[in-house]
């Protein structure tokens, strides 16, 4: 369960909601240009652009959930259990990459949307999993850049590629029917509505938000899909970087998954484990247990090492306390 956002406002900005019934190990991960990057079917890449995001490291790989490259280039995995498919075997003349080398391999080489959309024309995502001990996670993804956005998915049927004009994906089912789901949802406004029910008889409103009833407040994907639609495509764009980053935490939380609202059938409580997003140079994020926003800035690291920076997450509650 996850919520990522894509907007073209002052240039570009990005980011997601990672929802979770735990952590999973991340931290921010900075790879510079110089780290080796090694594949299962490709030629390994002993220089790459540069790359920022939250991962799990596992024998000293960066396993991305989303990463951003220097040149504004956003990937972001989310969950996409029972369609995501990747074969043993890739078909001939394909670009055979593995679903946990896909991030790299992307941000590494492409500085834009439209280079990543070329590089992706002859995938083949191949179901090899990091080890034993890590299997292949079910995905689809979500890329951006400040021209706009696209959705990635790997099902039974091939891989798709899908031009995003909504800048939104979540879950389940495959993005087509998002968009298709989203023509339901034609009348909601953030301004106040006519009174089309009964014409000449004096309804007024009681209070405000009367336009956005129907707006759906579940956690379902389809619902947080529309949901967080809704809150971008009314939200202004004003103010410098940190007005727009802060904007952007507030789209993230009206699809943020609060522990307890949703018990998996597990018997675990599905929460927002972190929420991240990126603009001009910088990676913020801030965690379930500490809602202080952390900053990393790319440029901050020497982009032309060949070691990782690896900045372990602030999870403990930063409050201010008046002196």
């Amino acid at each position: 369960m996850c919520t990522s956002i894509a907007m073209q406002q002052g240039g570009g900005i990005f980011g997601r909601n990672l929802d979770l019934e735990c952590s999973f190990g991340e931290e921010v991960a900075v790879m510079p240009r110089r780290f080796p990057l090694t594949f299962r079917r490709q030629e390994p890449l002993p220089w790459h652009l540069a790359m920022v995001g939250m991962a799990r490291v596992a024998e000293g790989v960066p396993l991305y959930a989303e990463a951003v490259n220097e040149a504004g280039l956003y990937m972001a995995g989310l969950y996409f259990p029972e369609n995501a498919w990747y074969p043993p075997e890739a078909p001939a003349g394909s670009d055979a990459v593995t679903p946990y080398e896909l991030i790299p391999w992307v941000l590494g080489q492409c500085k834009t949307l439209a280079q990543a959309k070329e590089q992706l024309q002859h995938l083949c995502l191949l179901g090899i999993p990091v080890s034993a001990s890590l299997p292949l996670a079910p995905l689809h993804w979500h890329l951006a850049d400040g021209t706009g956005a696209a959705v990635l998915e790997a099902t039974r049927e091939g891989v798709h590629l899908y031009d995003d004009p909504v800048g939104v994906l979540t879950n389940n089912p495959p993005f087509p029917f998002h968009q298709m789901n989203l023509r339901q949802y034609r009348a909601l406004s953030a301004r106040p509505v006519a009174n089309h029910l009964a014409p000449g008889v004096e309804l007024k409103p009681f209070g405000q938000g009367f336009g956005g009833i129907g707006l759906p407040g579940d956690a379902s994907p389809a619902s947080r899909y529309v949901r967080a639609a809704f809150y971008k495509f009314h939200s202004p764009d004003e103010g410098n970087a940190l007005d727009h980053v802060t904007q952007f935490f507030h789209l993230l939380e009206g699809a943020a998954m609060v522990r307890g609202s949703v018990i998996t059938p597990a018997g675990k409580q599905d929460m927002t484990v972190y929420s991240c997003c990126w603009m001009r140079g910088v990676y913020y994020y801030k965690t379930y247990s500490n809602s202080r926003i952390t900053a990393v800035g790319l440029q901050d690291a020497d982009l032309d090492s060949d070691q990782l920076r690896i900045y372990p997450l602030r999870t403990e509650q930063d409050v201010y306390r008046e002196p």
